[in-house]
C-alpha cells in the first residue's frame, strides 16, 4: 500500500532512469533531511549515501557555508545573464579559479548546467571550431561503449549504453563507438592489460582509418568510466591512445563530470591516469552539487577558431539561460574554496588505502566477479560463476537485488549496466563511515547470495 506521498509522486511525476510502470507498485524512496554522508527518509529512517546521490555530493549534506554563499548571493544579485556581453563578479571568478586549476593549459570557460549539457556544448565548439578553420568535413566524434557522456539528443548518442539509445532513435549521425578498456570482459585469453591497451590503441587506429581521419574530429573519455560501471582503463592505455589522437590531429574531450575535484584522489581524474586532453567537461563535484552547474573548459587555439567565427557570423549562438548563473558560481567558488582550504584532495589519498582495501575484499564473496576502485569510486559486478565469470540472466536483476536489500540495510547504492553494483561516497566519509559502507553492503551481498541459492540460480 503506498503512502499518501508516494501515490502523490507517482501520479505526478516521470522519474529518470526507472521502470516507470514498476515504481508505481512500489512507489519511490522518499527523502527528507540530510547531514554528512548520511540522509533520511520521511519516516525517520537513515541511510548511508553510498553514491553521494549521483556521484555529485562531495561535500556531504547540511554544509552550511554553501548554504550561505546561495542565501548571500540571492539577496546581492540572485538572477543575471552573461548573454551580449553582460557579466558579474561570481562567474569572473569562477572561471579565473578554473583556468587556474586546470591540469592542462585552458584559455576559457563557458558555463552550462550539466555535465549533459558541457559535453553537448563541447560536440558544437568542435564542429563550431572546424567549420572556422576550412574543415567542414571533419565532423565525426568518436566515444567508447559503456561510456556515459549525458543523456541529451548529443550527449546520449555519445554514451555508450544501449539503454540511452534504445526507443530514442540514436545515436545521431556522425558518433562512432570503439571498445571499452575493460580488460576482465574483453581481454583476450591470457591478455595482459598492457597487450589489452596496445590493442585498444591498434583498435582506435583502424576506426579512424576506417572512416577517414579528414572526418574524424574528436575523441571523447572520461578518466575512468563511471556509468558504464566503474571501469578502469589499464595504465598505459591513455598515452597510448594519445599518441593516435595526435597521429591523425583529433582533438581530445576529457569528460570530468564524475572524476573532476577530488574523486580520485587528484584534482582531476586525468592527472591520476596519465591523461592529457585539450578541453574538459566539468559539472557535479563543481559545487558539490548544491547548485546545478557544469562547465566547459578550452584551449587558447579553440577559442581562437571560435572567435574568428563569430566574428564572422556577427554572433557566437549558442548558449543558456542560466549560464553563469550567478548563485550557482558562487556556491561553485565556495566550494572550490572549501577543497582548497580543508585539503579535501589530500584527505581523499589517506582514506584511499582503507576505501580500495575493503572493497578488493569483496573479490572474495560468491557473488562477485570483480571489484574495480579507484580513489573512493568502485564498481562490484556480480556474476553468476567467478571461475567463468558468467553472468545471471539480465531478467534477474541480480545488482538491482543488492541495492535493494542494501537499501533494507540502511545504505544507498546503485545497480548499472552489465550487473555492476556502483560506489561512489561523498569525499568527506570518515573511516568509520567506509567500515559502516562496506559492512552494510557485505549484508545485502548475503542476502543476495541467499535469495539465489533459493531461487537455484547459482553455478552447481
Amino acid at each position: 500500500m503506498l503512502t499518501n506521498l508516494q501515490t502523490r509522486d507517482v501520479e505526478t511525476l516521470i522519474h529518470p532512469y526507472t521502470n516507470l510502470v514498476a515504481i508505481r507498485e512500489t512507489g519511490p524512496l522518499i527523502l527528507e533531511r540530510g547531514q554528512g554522508v548520511w540522509v533520511h527518509d520521511v519516516d525517520g529512517k537513515p541511510y548511508l549515501e553510498g553514491m553521494a546521490g549521483l556521484w555529485c555530493t562531495a561535500l556531504g549534506y547540511g554544509n552550511e557555508e554553501l548554504v550561505e554563499a546561495a542565501s548571500t548571493q540571492m539577496r546581492k544579485l540572485p538572477f543575471t545573464h552573461i548573454f551580449g556581453g553582460k557579466s558579474h563578479d561570481p562567474a569572473i571568478e569562477l572561471a579565473e579559479k578554473l583556468k587556474e586549476m586546470a591540469p592542462v593549459p585552458i584559455s576559457k570557460v563557458f558555463f552550462t548546467c550539466s555535465g549533459s549539457e558541457a559535453n553537448d556544448t563541447q560536440m558544437k565548439l568542435v564542429w563550431y571550431m572546424n567549420n572556422a578553420l576550412g574543415r567542414p568535413n571533419k565532423k565525426k566524434i568518436i566515444a567508447r561503449m559503456r561510456g556515459y557522456h549525458g543523456v541529451t539528443i548529443a550527449s546520449a548518442s555519445l554514451t555508450g549504453l544501449a539503454g540511452n539509445h534504445n526507443s530514442f532513435d540514436l545515436p545521431i549521425a556522425g558518433i562512432r563507438h570503439t571498445t571499452s578498456p575493460h580488460h576482465y570482459r574483453l581481454a583476450e585469453p591470457g591478455e595482459t592489460e598492457e597487450d589489452f591497451a596496445t590493442r585498444l590503441a591498434a583498435d582506435l587506429e583502424a576506426l579512424i582509418l576506417a572512416e577517414g581521419p579528414e572526418t574524424v574530429a574528436a575523441f571523447i573519455a572520461e578518466p575512468v568510466m563511471g556509468a558504464g560501471g566503474v571501469i578502469v582503463p589499464p595504465k598505459s592505455y591513455y598515452p597510448k591512445i594519445q599518441d593516435v589522437l595526435k597521429k591523425y590531429d583529433v582533438f581530445f574531450i576529457g569528460d570530468e563530470v564524475i572524476t573532476g575535484f577530488g574523486r580520485l584522489g587528484t584534482a582531476f581524474g586525468s592527472e591520476a591516469m596519465e591523461m592529457k586532453p585539450d578541453s574538459m567537461s566539468v559539472a557535479k563535484a563543481l559545487s558539490s552539487a548544491y547548485q546545478p552547474i557544469g562547465a566547459v573548459m578550452i584551449p587558447e587555439a579553440m577559442y581562437q577558431a571560435v572567435a574568428s567565427e563569430s566574428a564572422e557570423r556577427g554572433n557566437f549562438g549558442h548558449g543558456f539561460t542560466y549560464s553563469g548563473h550567478p548563485v550557482a558560481a558562487a556556491v561553485a567558488l565556495k566550494t572550490l574554496e572549501i577543497y582548497e582550504r580543508e585539503n579535501i584532495f589530500e584527505r581523499v589519498r589517506a582514506k584511499i588505502p582503507q576505501f580500495e582495501a575493503r572493497c578488493a575484499a569483496l573479490e572474495d564473496h560468491p557473488l562477485v566477479g570483480e571489484a574495480r576502485r579507484k580513489g573512493l569510486v568502485a564498481g562490484i559486478e556480480i556474476v553468476a560463476d567467478k571461475k567463468t565469470k558468467r553472468q545471471f540472466d539480465p531478467k534477474l536483476g541480480l545488482a538491482a537485488k543488492v541495492v535493494a536489500f542494501a537499501q533494507a540495510e540502511g545504505l544507498i547504492v546503485r545497480n548499472v549496466f552489465g550487473d555492476a553494483v556502483t560506489i561512489c561516497p561523498p569525499l568527506v566519509i570518515s573511516p568509520a563511515e567506509i567500515d559502516e559502507l562496506f559492512d552494510r553492503l557485505t549484508r545485502a551481498l548475503d542476502r543476495t547470495l541467499d535469495w539465489a541459492t533459493q531461487q537455484n540460480l547459482l553455478a552447481a
